[in-house]
């Protein structure tokens, strides 16, 4: 109760002499000081919404064309060639008691706004244009087409020292390919993968819906395009995520690890105290815009940072929502069952590194147990999404529960304090990296909060994690913000020789607040119901994650091959070994060249890449393996660019399959579509060193992720003893894995 005074303001109590009012001086400072970051904030957002919205140019540069203007005709010259009288001649009444000398001076202030917003424009539309061109990227090294060398003077029109949003509005739309040019790709996509009369089938519906239905459905499309600023990107959202009604845990969500070997502290109070530290201090850059916009030649759309923060996907019965809420000074904390509110500001400063980790200490040694259904709760989360939106419509939508829930969908971001202890460790390392991906992947279903933009996890042992919701941003935006975490934690806040987070605490901050529940009967059954769906998810998942230190990105490179394209030529190669046959092989390709931009699908499986393993497996000479081994890789980065630059495949097919379904026509053409195989991520660490995470799932019998990490690290050995017949031989280690996995 002491808890639940302190957050009250003022307290009255009536008397037969009167009301009796007392205030409590520490929480109206605690409402002003809020109240004063609340308005800081406010003038910050509007001070870069100022900045942003006249980029390139800046705020002063208007100070500028007014002064010259009027030094132009201190010298006697109009510039405005007769511009100026005219604004003079139809100035409001109220401006003719000025003198004729002030009269002049304000026409021409407001003809040189004039003129700057117009330059504004002008460098606004031609940066635009400049950022639409992408022939560059398909020339060959050192060889620059004279189009691509004027192109370069895209670095003239960006300006200088831009803000995180401030190429938005320059940015091109995402444009829509013709029918005809995507109709082409498929059945070129599809060639390797059907038989002759397969194919001959699918050109013939190709061929239908080309010079039919397809045109009908395009231009649709194209009016999308003129009116939205992503023909793709909403119905991608809404209808891949937003309108899936099965689990996101597993389906959906996705992880990253913490350094496989190295552990900066096994203080589990400590890691998090930094680590949470640092993710205020990503927020405070974003909400600042003080972070560089991410660009590879050019710069690439932020618009998915924006909901990084106070986010979170709500369920409904027909279609989830994401929410974003502008600020929360405050995280939602689990721990051994129980929720709590742990405030991350004290009198308008972000709490320090050693003050949270005080505060997480204080959770960790708090002995309370779990209210009934308490425990569990999380599971609603990691369910069935219908289940989810009835429970919580009809159990938390009132009072306490309420209350409550708000707290945690309202947070910053999610925290777990998980009581395991994972990591590269023990006598079988490998065997404890799959536990540690899948406990990121899932947890025990119900100690995360899967709708939350994301959760942090932190073990007994140090080790961290994150499980991110994937409707709200793609996994590169997530792995800017992990990267900087990790990197700010080991090698910015540090630790001192104990472990601990460096500096003070302020021993008057108040405990961390327990979140209260009233889980009825009825409730707790329905809980229970979405643990067994989500429990028999995760069991299902077959999960292996290995580090292949035998070369890396260094290696192939030297090679003069693309390291994405020969990863992906392994990953087929190991494939064909495995099932003894090609399939579809989807990768994904960001699109964030183009104003809200996500991604895009690259159909790697291709003509070339196919003969190339025919010939390796059929055993061709090296000389002729040699060169189709280079065909493939062209090929796969020739796939890749277009997809980039908005001439993919699968997302325009599925644009005029959601336009097709609005106007409730059926084409055989549209629905001719396949998912089967593994699920494989990889990580290139540096020059000698690649990460792969692969899953499928234990109920089918044709797939096991050890076997097929066992046939990635001999395709990739294998690959490279074609290519460099002269480099070694791998370690008998190595070997021994690689057998041991077969």
């Amino acid at each position: 109760m002491a808890e639940a005074h302190q957050a009250v303001a003022f307290q009255f109590t009536v008397t037969p002499e009167g009301i009796d009012l007392q205030l409590s001086h520490q929480a109206l400072t605690e409402i002003y000081l809020s109240g004063l970051r609340s308005w800081k904030k406010k003038l910050i957002r509007l001070k870069n919404g100022v900045i942003t919205g006249v980029y390139p140019a800046s705020p002063s540069s208007w100070l500028f064309v007014v002064i010259a203007i009027l030094a132009t005709m201190y010298m006697r010259s109009d510039p405005s060639m007769g511009l100026i009288a005219k604004i003079q001649e139809h100035l409001p009444v109220r401006y003719q008691s000025l003198s004729a000398q002030c009269q002049t001076v304000v026409s021409a202030v407001l003809f040189s706004t004039l003129l700057w917003f117009s330059l504004i424009f002008t460098m606004r539309m031609c940066l635009k244009q400049l950022l639409s061109y992408h022939r560059w990227m398909f020339e060959q090294r050192g060889k620059m087409s004279n189009t691509t060398k004027v192109w370069a003077l895209v670095r003239i029109f960006s300006g200088r020292q831009p803000l995180l949003y401030s190429y938005q509005g320059s940015l091109p739309n995402q444009p829509v390919p013709a029918v005809k040019d995507t109709v082409k790709r498929y059945l070129e996509s599809v060639r390797p993968l059907t038989t002759p009369d397969e194919f001959e089938r699918m050109a013939s519906l190709a061929t239908q819906f080309e010079s039919s239905l397809g045109n009908r459905l395009q231009w649709y499309l194209k009016l999308k395009a003129l009116w939205a600023s992503n023909y793709v990107s909403d119905w991608w959202e809404e209808y891949i995520y937003l309108r899936g009604r099965s689990p996101i845990m597993v389906n959906s969500n996705y992880y990253g690890m913490d350094f496989l070997y190295v552990t900066p502290t096994p203080i589990q109070a400590a890691r998090a105290g930094n680590t949470l530290h640092a993710f205020l201090m990503y927020r405070r850059k974003l909400n600042r815009e003080e972070l560089k916009p991410v660009s590879t030649v050019i710069p690439l759309c932020a618009a998915q940072c924006e909901r990084m923060f106070n986010t979170t996907r709500t369920p409904g019965e027909e279609t989830d929502t994401v929410q974003h809420w502008q600020d929360s000074d405050y995280v939602a904390v689990y721990h051994r069952g129980r929720y709590f509110r742990l405030r991350m500001y004290s009198s308008s400063r972000p709490l320090s590194p050693r003050e949270i980790e005080s505060q997480l200490q204080r959770i960790l040694d708090d002995p309370s147990p779990p209210s009934p259904g308490e425990e569990k709760l999380g599971a609603l989360t990691a369910g069935d999404r219908i289940p989810w939106a009835k429970a919580r419509k009809e159990y938390f939508s009132l009072g306490v529960n309420k209350r409550s829930l708000d707290c945690i969908e309202k947070a910053a971001f999610f925290v777990t304090l998980d009581d395991d202890e994972q990591g590269m460790m023990g006598e079988d390392p490998a065997a404890s990296l799959d536990r540690y991906a899948k406990s990121l992947l899932h947890g025990k279903c119900y100690d995360r909060w899967f709708d939350k933009s994301f959760s942090v996890v932190i073990y007994k042992n140090g080790k961290i994690g994150l499980n991110a919701e994937h409707s709200w941003a793609d996994a590169p935006v997530v792995a800017h913000l992990w990267e900087y975490v990790l990197a700010t934690d080991s090698f910015q806040l540090g630790y001192n020789e104990e472990g601990h987070c460096k500096g003070e605490v302020d021993a008057s901050l108040p405990r961390p607040q327990r979140l209260s529940w009233d889980i009825t009967p009825e409730c707790q059954e329905q809980i229970s119901q979405s643990l067994a769906v989500a429990q028999a998810l995760a069991d299902d998942v077959d999960f292996h994650v290995f580090s292949f230190r035998d070369f890396g990105k260094g290696m192939i490179k030297k090679c003069r091959i693309s390291p994405d394209a020969y990863i992906q030529l392994a990953l087929q190669l190991a494939y064909y070994r495995d099932r003894g046959m090609f399939c579809l092989t989807y990768e994904a390709s960001m699109t964030r060249l183009f104003r809200e931009g996500r991604t895009e699908t690259v159909r790697s499986c291709s003509n070339e890449s196919c003969a190339f393993i025919k010939a390796l497996e059929g055993g061709e000479v090296g000389k002729v393996c040699r060169r189709l081994l280079r065909q493939a890789s062209e090929k796969h980065q020739n796939l890749y660019k277009h997809a980039m630059t908005g001439a993919g495949i699968d997302r325009h097919l599925f644009c005029l399959y959601v336009v097709s379904k609005y106007l409730g026509v059926d084409s055989p053409f549209l629905k001719e579509v396949a998912d089967d195989g593994y699920g494989v991520s990889y990580t290139i660490m540096g020059e000698n060193m690649m990460n792969f995470h692969i899953s499928c799932k234990h109920s089918c019998s044709q797939t096991s992720s050890h076997k097929y990490g066992g046939q990635i690290r001999q395709a990739l050995r294998d690959m490279l003893q074609l290519l460099c017949p002269d480099q070694r031989e791998p370690s008998r280690t190595d070997q021994s894995q690689t057998k041991k996995d077969l």
